[in-house]
């Protein structure tokens, strides 16, 4: 049988009982985790995921207050926000850089603390080549663009000049999540702009709070350098995996774990 053939039978086969294909992403996903687990002795990486820090050990004693935030598809949590907020507040220089703009919401939320922020993203074209909509295309930077100390950069994260734009104390990777572009964006970032005190912050590092997305994983522990040293871990109650050149206290991670510490959140339309 050519694999061609194989291809439509299979094709065909998830057409008619779609439940399958949920066979074949749990499939996918452990093979993933594998890939992960190859680093277990050296990042502690385990069958849960990494070390987890609790997130209110990072955050100040008053709370972080998010402002802009859209309530949109394809956003950040309000806790990954208040994650970057906490961090950028901790950093020596408070220079924030990130890859993936979207709304700019991330963006916006840290350039109330920060010195400078630096967001990259696709260009318009390339954006357009990819057969993206004109609209989703306008809406990149809504909240960053009018923020006079945040630099809107265009260009591809994978061959774009980071080495021009000096060492940064947090970087925040939320671009494409797929394997090969974590890895590379994690390898350019650790090469170009991660000095001794930087903290390395990747989104999307779990599908819910407490749930690996495996690919993210493998991705970030196959990018890393041999001459990192410090400490991989996931942050409770966000989608974000952390790197800090400095060891902090973790727990083992708890799926079922009691939902505490809770948190208290305010809504109001901003004005």
């Amino acid at each position: 049988m050519s694999r061609l053939t194989k291809t439509l039978r299979g094709l065909g086969s998830l057409l008619r009982n779609p439940w399958l294909l949920n066979t074949v992403l749990a499939a996918d996903d452990e093979a993933w985790r594998a890939k992960a687990l190859r680093h277990a002795s050296r990042w502690l990486v385990g069958a849960d995921g990494l070390p987890v820090v609790p997130l209110i050990s990072l955050l100040p004693t008053t709370g972080e207050t998010i402002r802009p935030f859209a309530f949109r598809d394809g956003g950040s949590l309000p806790t990954d926000l208040a994650l970057l907020r906490a961090l950028v507040r901790q950093a020596p220089d408070k220079r924030y850089f990130e890859i993936g703009t979207w709304r700019g919401e991330s963006a916006a939320n840290v350039a109330e603390i920060a010195s400078e922020v630096y967001t990259l993203n696709l260009s318009g074209a390339e954006l357009r080549a990819l057969g993206l909509a004109e609209r989703y295309i306008e809406l990149h930077g809504f909240f960053s663009r009018p923020l006079p100390n945040v630099h809107h950069l265009e260009g591809n994260s994978a061959t774009y000049d980071m080495a021009q734009l000096g060492k940064f104390g947090v970087v925040f990777i939320d671009g494409d999540h797929r394997y090969e572009a974590v890895r590379t964006d994690t390898r350019r970032v650790f090469a170009h702009l991660a000095g001794t005190e930087t903290v390395v912050v990747w989104h999307d590092a779990s599908r819910q709070p407490g749930q690996p997305r495996w690919e993210v994983l493998a991705g970030i522990l196959d990018g890393l350098p041999d001459a990192a040293s410090g400490q991989l871990v996931q942050v409770g109650n966000t989608l974000c995996a952390v790197y800090f050149p400095t060891p902090r206290p973790t727990q083992q991670p708890e799926p079922w774990a009691d939902p505490t510490p809770w948190f208290e959140v305010t809504v109001k339309a901003a004005t």
